[in-house]
C-alpha cells in the first residue's frame, strides 16, 4: 500500500504534458523487413493554454530496429501551432516550460516542445528540438501565435 501511495504521489508531482494524436503519415523509404521509414504528423493541445493546438511532423525510423523500438529517429522536426478557439490560460505559464516530450531512441534521445510567452507582443512561441544525454542537436523549429480575440456566435 505504501508503494502504491508513493507512486501516486510521484505521478501527481510530474509536470502535466500533452499527449499526441496521430493525424497521418507518409512512407519515405521502403524497407524489405519491418515497417518503412516515414514522416508522422501528430497533433496535441497545449495542456495549460485552452484554444491552442500544435501540429508536429517528425521522422520515424523503420526496419527491424524501428519495428521493435530500438532505432534512433532523426532529430529533424517541424511544428505549426494555431489558435483554434478562445485562448484562456488554465494555470500560470513558466518561461521555457515543456509542453510535449517524446522518446526518439530507446534510452538517450528525446524530442520536446517548450513554450515561451512574449508579453511585449502578446504572443505564444513554441520551440521544438531534440536532445541526447551526451550530445544534443542544434536542429529546431519555431512557431508563434499572436493572442487575438476569438469571435463567438
Amino acid at each position: 500500500m505504501r508503494i502504491a501511495n508513493g507512486l501516486l504521489g510521484l505521478l501527481l508531482t510530474l509536470p502535466m504534458l500533452a499527449a499526441a494524436e496521430e493525424i497521418g503519415e507518409v512512407s519515405t523509404v521502403f524497407k524489405w523487413v519491418g515497417p518503412n521509414d516515414k514522416i508522422v504528423v501528430e497533433a496535441f493541445d497545449d495542456p495549460k493554454v485552452e484554444g491552442v493546438t500544435c501540429y508536429l511532423s517528425r521522422a520515424k525510423t523503420g526496419g527491424v530496429k524501428g519495428g521493435i523500438g530500438l532505432a534512433e529517429d532523426r532529430a529533424e522536426a517541424s511544428i505549426a501551432c494555431r489558435q483554434v478557439g478562445a485562448i484562456a490560460f488554465k494555470d500560470e505559464l513558466k518561461e521555457g516550460e515543456e509542453v510535449f516530450k517524446e522518446r526518439t531512441s530507446l534510452v538517450f534521445k528525446t524530442m520536446q516542445v517548450v513554450r515561451f510567452f512574449d508579453r511585449k507582443r502578446n504572443t505564444l512561441v513554441y520551440l521544438v528540438y531534440s536532445d541526447r544525454v551526451i550530445e544534443g542537436s542544434p536542429q529546431n523549429a519555431v512557431t508563434a501565435i499572436p493572442i487575438l480575440p476569438w469571435a463567438t456566435r
